[in-house]
């Protein structure tokens, strides 16, 4: 039984760990999408979303323990989308004029 424990602590270990590593790269994806926010034609929403995203990952408030990163993903996804869809709306309204 002490073998199987340890595994399983091992295996949630693990877990954790990768998943502290996508919410540290999705971090850094989000902080260099600052670049596009320099465009002047990006809505305000989006730029919210921005700058809402990051302040959610570095607050100490989450929905779920720090420990679990599922929510940090959660968000930092939603704003990269966010961003990236104003990023190609853009390009296409700039294409057609």
């Amino acid at each position: 039984m002490g073998r199987e424990v340890t595994a399983g602590l091992v295996l949630a270990a693990l877990a954790l760990v990768v998943a502290a590593a996508g919410a540290v790269v999705l971090t850094v994806r989000l902080v260099r999408a600052r670049r596009i926010l320099r465009d002047a034609g990006i809505p305000l929403t989006h730029k919210a979303a921005y700058w809402g995203a990051l302040l959610y990952v570095i607050s100490p408030v989450d929905l779920l323990p720090d420990p679990v990163y599922l929510d940090d993903i959660g968000v930092l996804l939603l704003a990269l989308r966010t961003l990236h869809g104003a990023v190609a709306r853009g390009k296409d309204e700039l294409e057609t004029d």
